[in-house]
């Protein structure tokens, strides 16, 4: 057999075959948190999903099932569902950046330290950004504008940071869930051909008990917490007023923003918007930050342009004289999310091996051959999710995969499609954000500057929401069964 006969492509790939990148690429990354620690993930995770994606490719030429043709689908597919996030991104960090510097985040720090009372914190935290989430169909963007502000008024109050960042995502993933302004939630519900506001309507008998769970175990922190290391909210105030001239004008900034998100414009605008307004915030709120920046003063338009530039573009860090107040208004402009860009890319990379392998559409006929019930069908549904965030590392191409997967499953056994949209988005949607080399995950954690394994176990909402949905399944409660032969 000559090398030519050797790497002409021959059938499928093995179930063996298929699952070994996924196999190779999960215990690396435990192998990482073992021996390096969980904070050390996103240093390493760009190489293992790189190694593993040439792992793929690599098994396929092996075993003569590599189509060029269908690798390079593949990566079109991948690249189409995941590169729009990349501009996203980078104004998502200009925003974190002008708003802190125009005082629009200082601003709303110092009124959150004195109106909100530190026993309710957590729970008023998830209750607001479930509110905002609805509003704006957007977790990303509730989480990046005042998911920022809580995080710097929770640590204040002394609350652990995993505590706050699980309390701002379960509520802005829970309203981003139920929104029909979300682009997950459409795309759920008409990847699997259900009336958008009929699958809202079925998602709330997941969504709700979930959200009442976190927002009774964010209650019960809150009263029963111990929450006496807080810092002296009187010296963090003082240091906020000598450093930005807090004034309720700079909220204009995010009321224009509210605004344009309400009335659907594209998010790219909004955001963009956000941008040139957190700028000019900077010069008309905060004349002097630019020259406190610099170390000395600045005299021509020049100068304030160049220093502007650099702010946006590299990390910044403020000396107010308070230690816990520094911590969190040091801004990383551009340059500060470029290892979330190469992270999602490097996610993408692999994604795009998984399906141009056809290794995913071998695992995915694997777990759906056998299914006959409804219970272990919708428990299958939501493994599935959990294992196509892993492997795509994208939500949206995980809902649109996991819906060509089970759609025929489902109308098989006769069970309403509406209960594959919904599970669906309690697998996929909401768990997305717990996986440190999925782009939401990444993103959130980059935002909010928790790590991933660290708010974890405090998004409750996010975590119970899958367990929801099988539960639901087994009781059987409000399942409604086409076909009289199926078993609940």
């Amino acid at each position: 057999m000559n090398i030519t006969q050797f790497f002409r492509p021959k059938g499928t790939p093995s179930l063996a075959v298929s699952i070994a990148p996924v196999i190779f690429m999960l215990a690396s990354l435990i192998g990482i948190i073992i021996f390096a620690g969980g904070s050390s993930i996103s240093d390493y995770s760009h190489i293992v999903l790189l190694v593993s994606a040439l792992f793929a490719v690599g098994l396929s030429v092996l075993s003569r099932t590599l189509y060029p043709s269908r690798l390079k689908e593949g990566l079109k597919r991948s690249a189409k569902q995941i590169l729009p996030a990349v501009p996203l991104l980078i104004l998502i960090a200009l925003i974190s950046t002008t708003w802190l510097l125009s005082g629009v985040v200082p601003t709303l720090i110092d009124y959150g330290i004195k109106l909100l009372n530190p026993t309710f914190f957590l729970v008023t935290t998830c209750a607001v950004c479930a509110v905002v989430s609805v509003l704006t169909g957007s977790s990303w963007t509730t989480i990046a504008t005042i998911g920022v502000a809580f995080i710097g008024i929770g640590r204040v109050m002394g609350y652990s940071e995993g505590w706050i960042a699980g309390a701002i995502i379960s509520g802005a993933y829970f309203g981003d869930k139920v929104s029909p302004l979300s682009d997950t939630t459409v795309i759920a519900s008409s990847s699997c051909g259900v009336d958008l506001f009929d699958h809202i309507r079925y998602l709330m008998l997941t969504a709700v008990p979930a959200m009442t769970i976190a927002m009774i175990t964010f209650m019960c922190v809150g009263l029963f917490g111990d929450h006496a290391e807080a810092g002296d909210a009187s010296e963090i105030i003082d240091a906020l007023h000598a450093t930005f001239n807090i004034s309720p004008y700079t909220l204009i900034i995010p009321l224009v923003v509210g605004i344009m998100i309400a009335i659907r414009i594209p998010t790219i605008i909004t955001l963009s918007v956000g941008t040139v307004l957190g700028i000019a915030g900077i010069f008309i709120f905060q004349p002097g930050i630019l020259a406190s920046i610099e170390g000395s003063g600045l005299h021509t338009l020049g100068e304030h342009l160049s220093t502007t530039l650099r702010v946006l573009w590299t990390e910044t860090a403020l000396s107010t004289g308070n230690e816990t107040l520094d911590s969190f208004v040091t801004t990383g402009g551009i340059m500060g999310m470029i290892p979330t860009v190469s992270l999602v890319i490097c996610a993408m990379l692999f994604g795009a091996a998984m399906i141009g392998t056809g290794m995913l559409a071998t695992i995915a006929k694997t777990f759906t051959r056998h299914l006959s019930r409804c219970s272990s069908i919708v428990s299958a549904t939501v493994s599935s999710g959990l294992f196509l965030n892993a492997c795509t590392a994208d939500q949206y191409l995980s809902i649109i995969i996991g819906g060509n997967m089970y759609r025929n499953v489902y109308e098989r056994y006769g069970l309403q499609p509406r209960l594959l949209s919904r599970t669906l988005e309690d697998s996929v949607s909401v768990t997305s954000v717990l996986i440190p080399w999925n782009s939401c995950g990444v993103t959130q954690s980059t935002v909010l500057g928790v790590s991933t394994l660290t708010y974890l176990p405090f998004c409750i909402f996010n975590v119970l929401s899958p367990i929801m949905s099988i539960i639901m399944a087994w009781t059987g409660y409000k399942i409604g069964v086409l076909k009289p032969q199926l078993q609940s």
